[in-house]
């Protein structure tokens, strides 16, 4: 008699097996955008072996907080590393919240934590930061696996979940609200997470990622990242079982050329599409422009006082982390600042279904 193959085996193999091809198409689109701050490692050893296009050290000290690493996952075959930052002053009897911070293609946590400046940030405003990192065993451009099958997406989602649940259950002071926020893909892992895990989220975000739940193969990634897919919105609906998804934030440049702009839309639209019957949505736009900075359209969907989903378009942009570090790949200085603007959103008080809006 033939021996069964586990079934979390079968997984981890197809997995493995798909993000070969997957990671190639990704890489190669984001490598175009990313070229030009990628040039001047060319001969970078680290930047060989690592996958990372511009390879950043380890966050230093910061004074009012501190970074620490870890390892962690469903077992031996996805385990994953990661980078968490406390600020000072966090204590169990007033939990703060944590946010999971989630990069892109061709980074790593510490570039990422060098583009966003994650840290400063997280110490003034009192939250946590956790930076998981993919490894290059899952995918060669250390993409997060955000399309497939549902199974693959479904245990991709459930490694990240497992940190969360590591850190939380060793940092008592880290069970505040939890919050979800990534870069392309993952920026699409992150809604990935919102609509696997709605309870879990108080707020999910995505800074230039595609639609979730578009692709189920590389060939369909590609046409999702072009903007000529949609959200399997029947099949997320099912999953919700009636549920509402968290509060919704959508950053994305308007000439981004590696994932279109219409991805955010069409997020935009899918979370509406699963708004409880019987809520009337109310739209509001406004454009918005500090000094020499992008501009900015904002347009906030609101049922009754409660913002639900706010996206938010910035002019001149492409696919690029808005006001990150000069120096890093997929990061644009001129931009407003991204991570302070998803803060803001994230921070919105939400309870009794009242919001406000900033």
């Amino acid at each position: 008699m033939a021996r069964r193959k586990s079934p979390l085996l079968t997984a981890f193999s197809r997995l493995a097996r798909s993000s070969m091809r997957q990671g190639a198409r990704i890489s190669r689109a984001a490598g175009r955008q990313g070229v030009a701050a990628g040039e001047r490692f060319a001969d970078s050893a680290r930047h060989v072996l690592s996958g990372v296009m511009t390879p950043a050290g380890a966050p230093g000290p910061l004074t009012g907080g501190s970074w620490s690493e870890g390892r962690w996952g469903l077992g031996p075959m996805a385990m994953r590393h990661y980078r968490l930052f406390i600020p000072a002053g966090a204590t169990a009897r007033k939990p703060i919240p944590l946010l999971l911070l989630l990069h892109g293609c061709a980074q790593d946590s510490a570039a990422f934590a060098a583009s966003t400046r994650c840290a400063s940030l997280a110490r003034d405003k009192g939250f946590a930061v956790l930076m998981p990192e993919q490894a290059r065993e899952a995918n060669p451009q250390r993409c997060w696996n955000w399309f497939g099958s549902p199974l693959q997406i479904g245990l991709e989602a459930k490694i990240l979940m497992s940190i969360v649940d590591h850190v939380q259950a060793a940092h008592p002071r880290l069970r505040g609200p939890l919050f979800a926020l990534g870069l392309s893909a993952g920026g699409a892992m992150a809604l990935t997470l919102g609509l696997q895990f709605p309870a879990r989220f108080g707020a999910v975000g995505s800074h230039s990622g595609a639609a979730p739940f578009s692709a189920g193969t590389a060939l369909q990634a590609g046409q999702s990242m072009r903007g000529r897919r949609s959200p399997d919105a029947e099949a997320i609906a099912k999953h919700l079982e009636g549920r509402a998804p968290p509060p919704l934030l959508l950053i994305h440049g308007e000439r981004d050329r590696v994932v279109d702009a219409g991805n955010a839309r069409a997020a935009a639209m899918l979370w509406l599409d699963l708004q409880p019957e019987g809520q009337a949505i109310v739209e509001r736009t406004g454009r918005v422009q500090r000094g020499k900075r992008h501009a900015v359209t904002r347009t906030d969907w609101l049922a009754g006082r409660q913002l639900r989903v706010r996206l938010l378009e910035v002019a001149g942009m492409g696919h690029a982390w808005s006001g990150g570090a000069a120096g890093q790949a997929f990061s644009d200085p001129a931009g407003p600042d991204a991570l302070r603007l998803a803060w803001q959103f994230f921070a919105l008080p939400r309870e009794r279904g009242r919001s406000r809006t900033v």
